[in-house]
């Protein structure tokens, strides 16, 4: 466009143009930061997980070997501080690595240990207890 005299300014055109680029960066930054967001919620989500299933593996190692009831019970560390939303389960099975197909466990039962965040399950592992 032409301008008359000594007019400064810019016209309405390259307004537009900047305005779009701005837009567009703000958008890339907008997203990004969402990304980001979601990240590290997810590690932290992980991070936690892993160590409730560390603290409540270590406590069902030091509880009493359970020969009695089948499934084998064992509960939830009552002393550990399970943070808001997070829940843990604990499950147990005997097992037969003999093979001579008793009841009996052989002294040997898989215990598995599932973490869940807000009803949604985060991380599940699974270690054996043995009676020694």
């Amino acid at each position: 466009m032409k301008r008359l005299g000594n007019q400064k300014g810019l016209t309405l055109v390259e307004v537009l143009i900047a305005l779009t680029v701005f837009a567009a960066i703000s958008a890339s930054l907008f997203i990004a930061l969402n990304v980001s967001h979601r990240t590290t919620h997810s590690v932290n989500e992980q991070t936690t997980a892993e160590s409730l299933t560390r603290a409540e593996l270590e406590y069902i190692k030091s509880c009493d070997y359970d020969d009695e009831n089948s499934p084998p019970v064992y509960g939830v560390d009552p002393d550990l501080a399970i943070p808001t939303k997070y829940s843990i389960e604990v499950t147990a099975e005997r097992l037969d690595p003999k093979g001579d197909g008793f009841d009996n466990d052989d002294g040997i039962q898989k215990v598995t240990v599932q973490v869940k965040y807000d009803g949604e399950l985060v991380l599940t592992t699974a270690n054996y207890k043995v009676n020694r």
